[in-house]
């Protein structure tokens, strides 16, 4: 335990520190990206825009409606544009913002300027834009932009792959502060006692405005929330708007109503594709830059802000995932657990990146995932390295002996392979062909072997099937046992479901193994249940897995006392109780083996629950209970009325030696003088 903790300490350290390490330098930046946009189309579906924020779009609709309606070339007059003002101020509106750059004078003339200056100052608060950068100032002309009650900065900075995922709140030009359009709009619409840019306040991580606080990064950018895309927010064309405002001053019905904008933010900006206003967001490849600055409005007046998860965050938590990782990976002790490690460890990151942000916070992702699969693969490197030999060596030395389930148990815990052992219960099988020295003195070796090979090669095949470890062959005999190496709480059943099969499988080859050496091959089968010493017996150099103790003996035992009574399967009474004793079988006798001063119960057995119990069993077990009262000649009556039943002509002789002799010796136990 201590080893694999300062293992997955060591590999989750070093995963952790590379991937961090990636991040930090911008590595990662570009498999973040495509992680960002999956957040970003997944949480903004299940958002609702800002009602009060409206937007006016100049698209391509009303650029073709300018042209052959009015005969308005490119640029429009800006008087048109009063025309809009006036018709957000006959609304309500709370600031009109304008994503529109008025650089140049009017190619119309002084009077047209003008009337853009009057109209801005006869109507409601109107935000400005202009463009403030490291080398260059671009403001409106000073005709109108004395006009305007406030003016922004518009320019935002793409990431290197031109996506906007962030906005530039504030910006310093020339000593001071000065805010972009969606800010600027909204400090416009806060109370008069509330606003004014002289106010502005820069904090580590922070834009605060009086009491308002705004998260933004070491370059004063907030994380923009995308609500929808594009035409998310209620958006009208700029032709629908003229010609509203164009319809009551002519006293005709508007089109659109103007209180659609009372109390509202509205921007107005560029769609149509030619006027070069057009930007790539993580929503879409496409998307007018005045909705943009919307979009950062909408987030500051519902108060979703993003902001980064801060390093002391993430630089942890990514360790935390890595050594986690690290562990699971190095637990796994098969191929199915570590890919069910690495389909775990996996998505992590992926949730916690999404589960913080409806929590506030842009946390990254595909550190996490890095970190994560660095370490779910350097463990798999140091697990092959450090047991995947080990494992091939256990597989190639105990597949003889134990079942590929069993053995990929024992792999679990390589551990119990050391040298030494433990005591633990088992239930031991020992097997051995009847009158094998008989016959095999009269065989071909060659035809021998082949007979043993088949054999024993379908009896342990069975024995594995039920999850037995094939202890050993000695000669003709079988020696199993259950429980061990990995332990088997239904260890007696499974031994004897494997005794029954083995039996079954042998009379059905009997015939086959008759036909090629003139035998007719029966064995029998010893089995009980107790306490027995297991593990690795002999030397550093060399060793053997192996049992030692009284339960092998009296198993050993158990099968010599079949010739007793002619039987072939015989259990203890501890490997009958263990077992559950739902089997088809009968008590024969209460035995004193030879070597072993306690006697033990024993039982044939010789079904599966469910099987037909033979018929002459029934007076078998009255007579039983008769001779082992003393009752001998109403027991001989019984015993005697089933001939073909060895174990009833195996207690019927020994009734008649016992009435021969006028014993009165107690019949409780039966001895056996020989193994």
């Amino acid at each position: 335990m201590r080893t694999r903790v300062l293992q997955s300490l060591g590999i989750g350290f070093a995963a952790a520190s590379l991937a961090l390490a990636l991040w930090f330098t911008g590595g990662l930046d570009r498999l973040e990206y495509p992680a960002w946009a999956w957040r970003v189309a997944f949480f903004a579906s299940r958002q609702v825009p800002a009602q009060n924020v409206k937007v006016i779009l100049l698209d391509q609709a009303s650029l073709d409606w300018g042209s052959r309606q009015m005969g308005w070339s490119w640029p429009w007059p800006r008087e048109v544009y009063g025309a809009l003002l006036d018709f957000c101020h006959r609304g309500g509106a709370r600031v009109v913002a304008f994503d529109v750059l008025f650089t140049e004078p009017s190619v119309y003339g002084a009077a047209d300027d003008q009337a853009l200056a009057d109209a801005i100052q006869r109507g409601s608060t109107l935000v400005g834009a202009g463009i403030y950068g490291q080398d260059r100032i671009t403001l409106p002309i000073a005709q109108i932009a004395a006009s305007m009650t406030r003016l922004a900065s518009v320019n935002e900075e793409p990431d290197p792959d031109g996506i906007i995922r962030r906005a530039t709140l504030i910006r310093t030009s020339e000593g001071r502060l000065v805010p972009s359009l969606g800010l600027a709009a909204w400090q416009s619409g806060l109370p008069p006692a509330a606003e004014g840019s002289a106010d502005w306040q820069l904090e580590p991580g922070t834009v605060r405005l009086g009491e308002h606080r705004i998260p933004v990064d070491a370059q004063n950018r907030m994380i923009l929330n995308y609500v929808g895309p594009q035409g998310t927010h209620s958006t009208l064309s700029a032709a629908a708007v003229i010609q509203s405002e164009l319809k009551i001053q002519a006293g005709e019905e508007p089109g659109v109503d103007p209180s659609v904008f009372r109390d509202a933010f509205v921007f107005f900006g560029f769609s149509a594709p030619g006027l070069l206003d057009l930007h790539p967001t993580p929503l879409s490849r496409i998307y007018p830059g005045v909705e943009v600055h919307a979009t950062a409005l909408d987030n500051i007046l519902a108060s979703k802000m993003l902001r980064d998860a801060p390093p002391a965050w993430v630089v942890p938590g990514t360790l935390l995932m890595a050594c986690i990782a690290a562990w699971v990976t190095l637990s796994a002790r098969r191929a199915r657990d570590t890919v069910l490690a690495f389909a775990l460890c996996t998505p992590v990151p992926i949730a916690i990146g999404f589960l913080a942000y409806p929590l506030g916070y842009w946390w990254p992702m595909v550190v996490g995932v890095v970190a994560v699969l660095l370490a779910s693969i350097g463990s798999v490197v140091l697990n092959y390295a450090t047991e995947g030999r080990q494992k091939a060596f256990i597989k190639s030395a105990f597949r003889h002996y134990l079942g590929a389930e069993i053995i990929e148990e024992m792999l679990a815990d390589p551990s119990r392979l050391k040298l030494g052992g433990e005591k633990r219960e088992m239930t031991v099988f020992f097997s051995d062909i009847e009158k094998f020295s008989t016959f095999s003195e009269r065989l071909d070796p060659t035809v021998l072997t082949a007979l043993l090979n088949d054999y024993l090669s379908e009896m342990g095949a069975i024995i594995k099937d039920e999850g037995g470890y094939l202890d050993k062959y000695i000669g003709d005999a079988i020696v199993a046992f259950w429980n061990a190496p990995v332990r088997q709480p239904d260890h007696a059943a499974r031994a004897c479901r494997a005794a029954l099969r083995c039996q079954r499988r042998l009379s059905e080859l009997r015939a086959s193994f008759e036909s090629r050496t003139g035998v007719v091959m029966h064995a029998r089968i010893g089995l009980h249940t107790g306490e027995s010493v297991v593990g690795n017996m002999g030397s550093h150099e060399r060793f053997n897995y192996t049992l030692l103790g009284d339960a092998a003996n009296l198993a050993s035992r158990l099968e010599g006392a079949n010739k007793a009574f002619g039987t072939y399967l015989m259990v203890s009474e501890d490997t009958w109780r263990a077992s559950g004793g739902d089997w088809v079988g009968r008590e024969l006798a209460c035995l004193r083996v030879l070597g072993r001063q306690a006697p033990v119960r024993v039982f044939e057995l010789a079904g599966f629950p469910g099987d037909t119990r033979p018929e002459a069993w029934d007076d078998f077990d009255r007579a039983r209970d008769l001779f082992t009262a003393g009752r001998l000649p109403e027991a001989l009556d019984l015993f005697d009325r089933w001939p073909g039943d060895p174990a009833s002509c195996a207690y019927s002789a020994k009734c008649r030696r016992l009435l021969g002799h006028g014993s009165t010796i107690s019949t409780s136990v039966w001895e056996l003088t020989e193994k």
